[in-house]
């Protein structure tokens, strides 16, 4: 095979994408089919990666780029909200996962050292994955999403920390001098970008996005300048790249810059993929098997039940629950460095780095399938009579997020009782099933969730038992039928006002128990809005409107089949 990077690049993408192929027509999961490929062009079978160090760089592209779109759209008020949950996940994982895997790695007969390092990098999930996971499902704005996306940023900053003290030689530690200056770099790092994100940003962003292009390349240039002026720093990339992602979340081309990127983040992702999979060696696989399939089993058994059984104390549901613990049923990319700079510091031996990448393998390419099938293994686990994992047992309240205004669709209206709705001062929330909306509403700061309005799940996680009025502006008449139905069986006291485009569909919607229906012509969104506001959402004075409308709709209904007849 030839030496030259390019020529390798180019019969590594093509397989990949054959493999990838194969995956897509035995409906696999395409992160195996990554994986799978790495290990067909390593050393393990057909070893085409001629230029490893350039491969390398391919990858921590791709985890800049992605970690830089996490942070454009990184809303700070999830972490607020979600901190009690965040943290009390994270310390509880840290104490028994890591406890636990410090026990079985000393029975393993390792050192009392590399039994802690071994722990630390079971407790550490992988962020690449869980993030472009969700964001192939459209749930990283999904409470669980949210959940499990803020307990891996926190794990982030925690694994930053560990591999800094490894990396100042373990023997001695890190110096309190040593701490101080990183604290000091830390800090003036961040006033840097607080000062370029109110003052200077903004300038260029709007001289640059006089041309897509110069958008497209400016954004790159930020981004993976602040990531390696964040490595030069002693920090991570990761964490330099999602920086400075957050420094540009509040422009207002953030949409665009995010759209013009994710082609360039997927193909450098999947080269990540591919990378993972090539570090694999069949060399030290016949010795590594056994470790590493006990340690994959802690990490796939007792994290996702640890984090389950802890939201579950907490209050929340069994599927905000359950599905936050299985997106976490792997170990993180940060576990192979760790364990790779522990051995080069001479702390771990060199076997070890064989054991903990095979353990990353393995649990990736089975967490992969876990959230892949999630829907129908929740369906089994809801089977499971254990009230451990249920925030529905006996004094324990129910942790949802409640919002007494909701609106579902944004356009058509919308934007006229979404106007309404912050004139009320009222919490409120956007559903919309357009992901190009979506992106609009994160950019303008509104509270919103990607999902369908007749997908059950996503009404019970934003606590629609609990609200007051239900905005459709939705014109699917199926859709706003099965919304109507659902709400007045878990909520009847709440009203409902939805759109119709005919006197026929308005007069069943008011049949099935809409309290209001839109009809075309008859009155627009901002009146409605305006009559929203004025009557405080009585429900008794929706009832009254409901009647005149109802009267007008029956006359104007036997006017038009009188026509008809004629």
């Amino acid at each position: 095979m030839t030496d030259g990077v390019f020529q390798s690049l180019s019969i590594i993408i093509v397989i990949a994408a054959a493999v990838a192929f194969f995956m897509r027509a035995i409906k696999q999961p395409p992160i195996l089919g990554y994986i799978l490929s790495g290990i067909i062009v390593g050393p393990a079978a057909l070893n085409l990666v001629k230029a490893p160090a350039s491969f390398d760089t391919f990858a921590n592209l791709g985890i800049t780029l992605l970690l830089f779109i996490i942070g454009l759209g990184l809303n700070i008020t999830v972490v607020k909200r979600l901190g009690k949950a965040v943290f009390s996940v994270t310390a509880v994982e840290l104490i028994f996962v890591g406890g636990i895997g410090w026990l079985v790695a000393s029975a393993l007969g390792f050192s009392a050292i590399t039994a802690v390092i071994v722990a630390l990098c079971l407790f550490f999930s992988s962020t690449i994955i869980i993030v472009k996971t969700l964001a192939d499902k459209n749930e990283q704005s999904r409470l669980h999403g949210q959940i499990a996306i803020g307990i891996n940023l926190l794990q982030d900053v925690i694994a930053m920390i560990v591999l800094l003290f490894v990396a100042a030689n373990s023997s001695h530690g890190l110096g309190l001098a040593e701490a101080g200056r990183l604290i000091g770099k830390g800090v003036l790092l961040l006033a840097f970008l607080v000062f370029c994100a109110k003052y200077v940003l903004p300038r260029l962003a709007r001289f640059a996005a006089r041309s897509q292009e110069l958008l497209f390349l400016f954004a790159i240039a930020w981004g993976v300048g602040v990531a390696s002026l964040f490595e030069v720093a002693g920090f991570s990339i990761e964490v330099g790249a999602l920086f400075a992602g957050v420094s540009l979340a509040s422009l207002a081309y953030t949409a665009e810059i995010e759209a013009r990127l994710k082609p360039l983040r997927d193909f450098f992702v999947v080269l990540f993929f591919i990378v993972l999979g090539e570090k694999l060696g069949l060399h030290s696989l016949a010795s590594a098997i056994g470790p590493a399939l006990i340690l994959s089993a802690i990490v796939i058994i007792l994290k996702p039940t640890t984090i389950t059984a802890t939201l579950g104390l907490m209050g929340y549901t069994r599927r905000v629950s359950f599905l936050t613990g299985i997106n976490v049923s792997q170990i993180s990319e940060f576990s192979v460095v760790l364990i790779a700079l522990a051995a080069s510091t001479g702390l771990v031996g060199a076997h070890l780095v064989s054991i903990i990448t095979l353990v990353t393998i393995i649990t990736i390419a089975i967490s992969a399938y876990l959230s892949h099938y999630d829907r129908a293994f929740l369906k089994w686990f809801n089977r499971v009579p254990i009230n451990l994992f249920s925030s529905e047992r006996a004094g324990v309240k129910k942790v949802v997020q409640s919002y007494p205004l909701v609106l579902f669709g944004y356009h058509k209206g919308g934007h006229e009782f979404l106007k309404t709705f912050r004139e009320m001062r009222r919490r409120y929330i956007v559903i919309d099933y357009d992901p190009g909306v979506i992106e609009i509403l994160k950019h303008q700061r509104i509270p919103c969730l990607y999902g369908d309005a007749t997908d059950t799940e996503l009404l019970e996680e934003i606590g629609i038992a609990r609200t007051q009025l239900v905005v459709s502006t939705i014109g699917d008449f199926e859709v706003n039928q099965q919304l109507v139905r659902h709400i007045n069986l878990v909520n009847p006291e709440a009203s409902i006002i939805c759109n119709a485009s005919s006197y026929e569909e308005a007069l069943q919607l008011y049949e099935l128990g809409s309290t209001y229906v839109m009809v075309p012509h008859y009155m627009s969104s901002e009146r409605l809005s305006n009559f929203i506001k004025d009557s405080n959402m009585s429900r008794q004075k929706f009832l009254d409107f409901r009647e005149e409308h109802l009267e007008h709709l029956r006359n104007s209904h036997a006017l038009s089949l009188a026509e008809e007849a004629l």
